[in-house]
This record gives C-alpha cells, structure tokens and sequence, in this order.
C-alpha cells in the first residue's frame, strides 16, 4: 500500500501529457507550449489531493469492483462538515448530490427560471455561469460591482435596482467571489437578501470556494446572515475547489424549502441523475478526515498569495486586488498604458504564462488578467519572476 501519510506542497508534478485541461490545453488556447509554459488559468490546484482521498482512491481500486454506490451516511458527512467548518446547521434530507455545481446551476434553471425569464449575475463573475445561462435560453443579466476605496469589489444595489427589467428571476451570487477574491459580510448577504425579496428573486449562491478564505476574513454562508430567506434560497456547495477533486465532478445543492427542493428533485429525477462512486467517496473521505490537511494548504497558498501581491502590485500601473479568499488573484493591468494585444503579448509570449483574459469574466473584465497561485512555491517564483522580466521596461 502507497504511503499517503502527508502532502509535500512543494513538490512540482508534471501534469503535461496526462490529458490535463489546465497544462494541455493552453497551446491550443493562448499559444503557451507546456514544454517550458506555466498554467495559471483553468480553477485546479497543482497539489496532491490530501492523503485520506488517495487511500480512499485507492482502497477503491484495488477492490477492483467499481459497480452502483448506495449513498450511505455521504449526506450525514457533508452536514457535519458544514456544521463544524461553518457554524450551519442543516438536515442530511436537504442535501441532493450533482455532478459538480455547473451542472447544478444549469439543473437551476431548469426547475426555477422559466424560458422567458432573465437569471442576473455580479459582473465581472465567473464565466461559466453567463456560459450556461445563455445556453440555456436565457437572457443574462449583469449587473455591474463596484469597486470601492480599498481597492475591493462591493454591490451596488442601488445601482442594479435602476437596471431591473421586470423579468429577472434569478441572481447567482459568487460568494466568495470568483474572480475578485471577495468575502461577502454578513451585513453585505442580508442587504442583498433584502434586495431580493424587494424584487422576488430566487438567489442561487454558489459557495463552492467558502473553505478557501484567508485569516482574518471569514466566510459566512447565506442562511446564516439571512435567517428569512429560505423559502427563496438554493446553496450550492462542494469539496471540489478546497480539496482538489474536481475530476470527481461531485457537487451538493442544498435547499432548506421543501417546495423548492421538490422542484428540483423533480428536473433531476426526470434526467435520471445519480452521483458517481468516485464523487462520493472522495469527498466523505475528504469532509471526514481532511480537516488538518486543508489547514496546512491554506498557509501555503496564503503564503503564495502574499508573494504574488507585494511583487505583482510593485510594476508600474499594475493593481493586484487585495485576495480574501479562493487561490485567485485578480490582477489590473489597464493602468499599464498597454493596448490589451501589447498585454498579451508580454504574458503569454515573453513570460510564458497562460492566465485566464478579463473579458472573459464578462463586464468589467476588460484590462484584467486571472492568475491561479496554487502552485508549488518554486514553480511561482519561476512565473512571478518571468512576470517582472516582462514588464521590466515600465515608468
């Protein structure tokens, strides 16, 4: 049996070549070749899953029977995660497995927001949430954050109620915000609770990055700064972003009203949904018994983190976002003078690192640059100062 005893946070795998979105796909996509590229883009971390998740995998295959899950106490494991991590209390029977929270905000949609409603959104945002809507048939609303004198995002609900059509239906709330590392407040949640109660909007709150968040800032989940708003609240959560599990493609919508809950239940029903194996076990074993682990990532990426602001935000015109939260970090560049090609070459073609483009994140995007740090520390050294080379030359 493979020794998982602990995770050495700076050991630098080579995922090139193993059919990786984040590491294969950037030639195709910003013209990086991963033969001496670095991937900042894609929402993954380049660490090793905690080690209670890689016995749990391989405990599974070595069995070597990989047939139907019976969900077993998964949902009584998400609860108590919530509960000890969260300070929220919630009933097992409020929990509904998907395949990741993309997928549930399109099953959303399809059980709350009919075809001729709008679903709004906090923009810059993001992007698969505008990708998914407009699939669906959707108008997409956005609404416009405001970024105040710390340097940090805010909403404006003034501003977004003198924009209101008349036919939205839905607000999905990035709590944290993905990609501007924002953590909402309590007195923030309960306003925007308000708001939507004023206007009769369901909110859909994707929480998914909510155990990712950096001392001194904490994560308040949306029912506990908003006792009232059950009745119109839909919680997407997931082990995925905090433990790396992406590929597992296991989510949780969690919904309090049993009227909403039907309704959804319903949609997934009718599409003859049921989680993988895969989902459900990692993530038991991860809520379960990757508490200390988790801990120990966090002082690495907040380590990360504080290296990339203090030497990011020292270029001529380049504005880092103060981060909260997630292993994001939102970078200004606008002020640089640069046309945004000039940008991009000086990223992508000097320095070799693929990050994700602004306007991607929809608007408010234009002028930005995602950088995901969740790297081993020697290999962000390596892009930070690749950065710095690039960008050596401004006044």
């Amino acid at each position: 049996m493979t020794d998982f005893s602990e995770t050495d946070f700076s050991q630098i795998t080579d995922r090139r070549g193993t059919d990786c979105e984040k590491w294969d796909a950037m030639q195709a996509l910003y013209g990086v070749d991963p033969a001496d590229g670095i991937a900042m883009w894609v929402a993954d971390m380049d660490f090793a899953a905690a080690p209670p998740v890689l016995a749990q995998l391989e405990a599974m295959t070595r069995h070597g029977i990989l047939g139907y899950p019976a969900r077993g106490q998964h949902a009584e494991i998400v609860a108590g995660w919530m509960a000890d991590r969260h300070g929220w209390q919630i009933e097992p029977g409020w929990i509904t497995p998907v395949h990741g929270l993309v997928n549930g905000i399109g099953l959303c949609l399809a059980a709350f927001c009919p075809a001729d409603a709008a679903v709004a959104v906090m923009a810059p945002v993001y992007h698969a949430f505008g990708r998914v809507v407009e699939a669906a048939g959707r108008r997409l609303a956005e609404w416009p954050l405001s970024i105040g004198s710390d340097g940090r995002y805010h909403m404006d609900l003034a501003r977004w109620e003198a924009e209101l059509q008349g036919d939205e239906r839905v607000l999905i709330l990035c709590s944290p915000h993905n990609p501007g590392g924002r953590v909402w407040t309590a007195g923030e949640l309960a306003q925007l609770g308000a708001f939507c109660r004023r206007h009769d909007l369901l909110i859909l709150s994707d929480e998914i990055h909510h155990d990712l968040v950096f001392a001194p800032h904490r994560h308040t989940v949306f029912p506990l700064a908003d006792a009232g708003c059950s009745e119109r609240l839909v919680m997407l959560t997931s082990a995925s972003k905090a433990f790396n599990l992406a590929g597992a493609h296991l989510g949780h919508v969690i919904v309090e009203d049993e009227k909403l809950r039907r309704q959804f239940r319903s949609v997934c029903g009718g599409l003859g949904m049921s989680p993988s194996a895969f989902g459900l076990r990692l993530t038991e074993a991860a809520y379960g018994k990757g508490a200390g682990w988790l801990d120990q990532l966090l002082g690495v990426l907040d380590s990360n983190r504080q290296q990339l602001e203090a030497r990011l935000s020292a270029l001529p015109g380049v504005q880092v976002m103060p981060g909260e939260a997630t292993y994001l970090a939102w970078v200004h560049f606008a002020d640089t003078g640069l046309s945004e090609a000039d940008l991009l070459e000086r990223v992508e073609r000097q320095a070799r690192i693929a990050a994700n483009h602004g306007r991607s994140f929809g608007l408010g995007g234009a002028g930005w640059l995602r950088f995901n740090f969740a790297l081993p520390p020697a290999q962000l050294e390596t892009a930070l100062s690749r950065l710095e080379a690039a960008f050596a030359d401004l006044q």
